[in-house]
């Protein structure tokens, strides 16, 4: 029995959605009854499009019978998640002609890493990269020489804009291939207290760079909790990968082995003209990968870029669905910084497996789905091994490898989900609560209050913020300098925590899948640069915020505030520099964060 919460949300969704699911299905359609556009394609045309093809490949295109797979790739050896994609296409093109189709990579896509560019001005452009990535991914497909899709990318913005990309091809079977996560190094809880030493000056620059090397160590996906893993555990609930897949590590031979059974897929799926990725992304697969997210406490990055991902299949969602959605979803899983553990932890106490059967039993996602693997669920429930060279699909963990880490439904870490929608007169805001303490979930304080994400570090060290305060960071949002994460702010604001001061963040900008142990109130809408109330807090002004009743105030009288008015400053050095110059344009279209934050989506 589905829980009545998750059904009456989901069928909201399909209310609210009817015309434009129904629109968006009907082109998907069009598209597909115009069969395989490389039938179409003048004699010349084709020519070039098989052109750099070598042996049997031009022959096989030629005669227009066998499918071809197209790969967008994410490939670049500066993101360590990234790295292992180096070899990936031509493996694929192995697996392909080995079912008797074609594969080509039919472009890339560029993929900035957070980490590096975190406190940094080119961070500037990571939410707007996402909206680069969906078009690169068009213009890769839009040759039209394919029958059907792969996927390469992992983290951050690359996976939503792939996917938006991709929906834009909706009727072409597509499957995400990941590459897995790094080995596991030094321990969260260690790199967390060297950071907040290195913010109370108590060790050296060499010390904090040793400790960061030791935990970002190899190739492979980050193993925080963090946006990337956070895509890679909703992409697999959602149905887009195949069952398991996700957490193995990058040199492992079952990792092989899932990508060359995701190349053969694609390929079946495509000859048997089935399993479009219009049909895959649907309503009730939305929910799933919703509802997967929060009972993992994973990345408020997501509440954007899931609604986003959704308008592009003409699926509305909203930050009310993921409130609600919230509260009736259980907490069953603490992976850092929602705990001490890692990705690879999650990985060995039943991960994936574990996780789908428990919300699949206990009615919280919808088993009556399509997915890449087939109808239904039950794959996703069972765990993928070799057994003598082969590849199968074997039973799943009946219970979980460790209670610390990852628990039944029935023995949840808390009854609600990692986030919580806050709404009051400062606007909307989510935050992760799922790392917070309840004896910091509720904190009423005086602001102080920042244009700048570096002039708190200042403020930080000149003991200005040892006080009880609530951090008001605004110009962040995405149509005043694209919507930054704001992750340098964390450690400072740890320490004023751990001094035993009440102190919580309130910004238009972002905290990601690091939102930590300080209560964040994220991704404020309408941003202060949009007539967002925040351009009017004051120094000293009383703040609210309660994570448990969802209030986020301004005390200050309303009278008070009509007579105020917005602080604007001098935004014009957001416009130049480290290629903001080319994007300053485009940043000024980028819509709300609670509808997506996108420039290309009604």
């Amino acid at each position: 029995m589905m829980n009545p919460t998750i059904a009456k949300v989901t069928n909201r969704i399909i209310e609210r959605s009817k015309a434009t699911r129904a629109e968006y299905l009907a082109r998907m359609d069009q598209q597909q009854a115009k069969g395989p556009l490389r039938g179409q394609l003048s004699c010349s045309n084709l020519a070039h499009g098989f052109a750099g093809c070598v042996g049997a490949d031009k022959q096989d295109l030629k005669q227009l019978n066998k499918s071809n797979v197209g790969i967008i790739t994410a490939y670049n050896d500066m993101l360590s998640a990234h790295q292992p994609y180096a070899t990936y296409p031509d493996a694929i093109k192995a697996s392909c002609r080995e079912v008797g189709s074609v594969a080509q990579v039919a472009g890339g896509v560029p993929a900035m890493c957070d980490g590096v560019t975190q406190g940094q001005p080119g961070m500037e452009l990571s939410l707007m990269s996402r909206e680069v990535i969906a078009m690169a991914t068009a213009v890769g497909l839009s040759h039209n020489m394919f029958d059907g899709t792969l996927l390469l990318g992992i983290c951050d913005k690359i996976v939503p804009g792939l996917t938006m990309g991709a929906l834009s091809f909706g009727h072409l079977p597509t499957l995400f291939v990941p590459a897995g996560p790094m080995p596991s190094g030094l321990p969260n809880k260690e790199k967390a207290a060297v950071r907040q030493q290195y913010a109370k000056g108590e060790v050296s620059d060499d010390a904090l760079l040793e400790a960061e090397s030791a935990s970002y160590h190899s190739p492979g996906t980050c193993t925080f909790y963090g946006t990337a893993n956070s895509n890679q555990l909703v992409i697999e609930a959602m149905g887009l990968q195949l069952p398991g897949s996700s957490f193995v590590a990058p040199n492992d031979p079952l990792r092989t082995a899932l990508t060359d059974a995701a190349a053969k897929q694609v390929c079946r799926l495509a000859q048997q003209k089935q399993g479009r990725l219009a049909d895959i992304y649907s309503e009730k697969n939305v929910v799933n990968g919703i509802v997967a997210l929060l009972a993992t406490g994973g990345s408020t990055n997501l509440t954007m870029h899931l609604v986003a991902m959704a308008r592009a299949a003409g699926i509305i969602v909203d930050w009310q669905d993921f409130a609600e959605l919230s509260q009736a979803t259980p907490l069953l899983a603490r992976v850092y910084p929602n705990g001490q553990a890692d990705i690879n932890h999650f990985h060995q106490a039943g991960g994936m497996a574990f996780l789908m059967a428990q919300l699949r039993d206990g009615g919280l996602i919808h088993n009556d789905v399509q997915t890449v693997a087939g109808e239904g669920l039950d794959l996703y429930c069972q765990t993928p091994a070799l057994v003598e060279g082969e590849l199968q699909w074997l039973a799943g963990p009946q219970q979980s490898g460790d209670d610390e880490v990852l628990r039944a439904i029935d023995n949840p870490f808390q009854a609600t989900g990692g986030m919580q929608l806050l709404q009051g007169n400062l606007g909307s805001a989510v935050m992760k609560v799922s790392a917070v303490a309840p004896e910091h979930q509720i904190i009423e304080a005086p602001a102080v209050v920042f244009e700048d994400q570096y002039a708190l570090d200042g403020a930080f060290k000149a003991g200005e913020l040892d006080k009880d305060c609530v951090v008001v960071v605004r110009y962040q949002g995405p149509q005043a300098n694209g919507m930054p994460e704001l992750h340098k702010l964390t450690p400072p604001l740890a320490v004023l925590q751990d001094r035993g001061f009440k102190v919580a963040l309130v910004t238009d900008g972002r905290m990601s899948g690091a939102s930590g142990k300080v209560p964040a109130a994220i991704h404020i809408s309408p941003e202060a640069l949009n007539g967002g109330l925040l351009a009017k807090v004051q120094p000293g002004d009383m703040i609210r915020v309660d994570a448990t009743t969802g209030e986020i105030s301004l005390l200050v009288d309303e009278q008070q505030l009509a007579q105020r008015q917005a602080v604007k400053p001098d935004l014009s050095t957001n416009d130049f520099g480290t290629g903001r110059d080319l994007f300053s344009q485009f940043r000024t279209m980028l819509a709300s964060p609670g509808i997506g934050a996108s420039a290309l989506l009604k």
